[in-house]
Parts: C-alpha cells; structure tokens; sequence
C-alpha cells in the first residue's frame, strides 16, 4: 500500500535545509510543488521554530522623505520621478519620539525609521544614533533604513544600541538593472556585509510584481537564503504601483504566487522572521490569513508604510481576533 503523499515528500526531503544547500533548482522545485503540498511543508518547518499563531508589529516611520538621487524604478521618494512628493527635511527627534511612543502603545514591539538618501553623510548619522538611543530608552526594538553606508557608520548605530539594519535585495540579480541603474545589487550587499561586520542583525527581502519571473523570484529567494547566516528578518512587499514611477502600470502578481514565495521564503530560510509588509492594504483577510498559513509571522503595523498606506490598527485587531493570532 502506497504511502500517503505528505509523508514521501517528507521522506524524499527533510522540511528544512542549511541555507548552504539550497540552490536555485531546489527552491524552483519547491515553487513548482502542489500547492496544498508547499503549504504543508511550509506549516511544519514554521511549527518547528515558532508558535504557530503568534505575529511580530512592526511599525515604520518616514523620518526623512522625498529627494533621493537614485532611480528605483518603484519608489514615490525618487527625485526624477515625478509623484508629486515634496522633499523633506529630517524630522526632528521630538517627533520621531512621538511616533514611536504612540507606536509602542498602539502595540508594536519594534519601531523602524526610513531616510531617502543614497546613502547618510555622517551629520545625518550622529542625529539618527541620537533617535535610535531614545527610542530604545522607550523599550522598542529599533531598526533604520538609511540606503548605502560608508566605513565606520555601521559601528557607530551599533554603538548606539542599534538591533536591525533593512537593506533589501529588491529582485533577483538577473533582473536588478531593469529597476534600478544607479547602483548595483553588489552595492547593497557591500552595506550588509557592512552591518554583518558591526553585529547589526539584518533586515532584507525584496519586493514581488514588478514584472519578474517565478524564475526571478526563486532567484530573489535562492540570494536571501543563501547569506551566511540568512536575514533575521525578510520582508516580502506586493509592489504598490504608484502613479510617476516606471512601474505605475505594473501587472499584479497573482495573489497565489505571492503565497507560495512567502512558504518558499519560510522553508529556506526557517528561523527568519517573515515580514508580510507593503501592499497589504490591498489584501482582503482570505489572503493574508493565507500568508500567516505559509508562514509570515510578522507584519508593519500602522495606517502609513513611509509614503504608501497599510492597513489601519483595528482591520488588524480584527482580524487577529478572527484566526486566533496572539501579537508579539
């Protein structure tokens, strides 16, 4: 009598690998599994690491919007796209508190702050290690994105009590120049290995539906998962299509492919914490309940992700209260 078909794909493979193992073509397999199949895997490898009805908040602020010099094809701060966003200046700490303690009431447990530079001088650096050492005198966990750093800037917010550093990957490497050509992809890794080196944990991921493969997006996930060690965090963002941007007619992804990259992202990587993060102010409950299933335990929280909308507090309490998740 045959077994049944859950137990030889757990024979076949074991439900989670060292990052070292998973090539491309393994992680296309596991795009190409039944879907009912990959969900499977991915709830035992989420089960195996963390509680299965628990979700990490997050919430992001803009602390210094609009501006950028480079390129990126998908963003609203980029100055030569024209969005109709005004450059700004870096907000001043008292606000950044504010938000941060409003945050933390409203329950975040991790306060994120998003500067659009190419990358901060070091002016910029000694405000913000004065924003990260107040709002981690709050009880926060902190985390900035800042673009690029030089030498030195990494050591400098760990000294100021620094716990994560987002620098995402965007898109698979193959595919990195039609979104971006003001820097390389080999760029953002340079500021990682950066942050690696302070003892900053990483925050990395990259954004779905702008026009890549499945092919492109086991890239993405091949990259991620291959970082010795992976990201401590991954967020997955749904492209927000934003009206001046090169992508503002993007094509949806499928709402099921989506899915199966946040269970991909989940078995390759299964002690990260995965961010379901923008574009989830679009997603009605069935899917995002789907996501938590494939293994996303962590969102942003909040009703503004730096210049696009999320979700309001209460359509999350609700619908946390609907599938039983308890937020950390």
């Amino acid at each position: 009598m045959n077994a049944p078909v859950e137990q030889n794909l757990n024979q076949a493979q074991p439900s989670s690998l060292p990052s070292s193992q998973w090539t491309r073509q393994a992680i296309e397999e596991l795009f190409a599994l039944p879907f009912n199949d990959l969900m499977f895997r991915a709830q035992q490898v989420h089960r195996e690491h963390f509680s299965a009805n628990q979700v990490q908040r997050s919430t992001l602020l803009s602390i210094k919007t609009g501006g950028c010099s480079e390129d990126c094809g998908y963003c609203s701060q980029a100055a030569r796209n024209d969005t109709g966003l005004e450059k700004e200046a870096l907000l001043e700490i008292q606000e950044v508190l504010k938000a941060a303690q409003e945050a933390k009431d409203k329950g975040a447990s991790r306060f994120c702050m998003g500067a659009a530079w190419r990358g901060p001088k070091d002016r910029d650096i000694d405000k913000v290690t004065e924003m990260v050492k107040q709002v981690k005198a709050l009880g926060l966990e902190t985390c900035v994105t800042l673009g690029m750093l030089r030498e030195g800037q990494a050591e400098r917010l760990k000294d100021a009590g620094l716990d994560y550093y987002n620098h995402n990957l965007d898109t698979a490497p193959e595919f990195y120049g039609q979104i971006i050509s003001t820097h390389s992809q080999a760029d953002r890794f340079d500021t990682l290995a950066k942050v690696r080196d302070a003892g900053i944990k990483v925050c990395c991921g990259g954004i779905l539906g702008m026009g890549e493969s499945q092919k492109g997006r086991a890239s993405l996930i091949a990259e991620l998962a291959n970082m010795n060690p992976p990201p401590e965090s991954v967020p997955i963002n749904n492209l927000v299509p934003i009206p001046g941007t090169p992508l503002e007619n993007a094509e949806p992804i499928d709402p099921f492919d989506f899915v199966r990259t946040i269970a991909v992202a989940r078995i390759t990587m299964p002690t990260s914490y995965v961010r379901l993060s923008a574009g989830r102010e679009v997603m009605n409950d069935q899917l995002q309940a789907l996501c938590f299933l494939a293994g996303a335990n962590s969102i942003f929280y909040g009703d503004k992700l730096l210049t696009t909308g999320n979700n309001e507090e209460d359509r999350d309490a609700a619908l946390f209260n609907r599938l039983g998740i308890t937020a950390i």
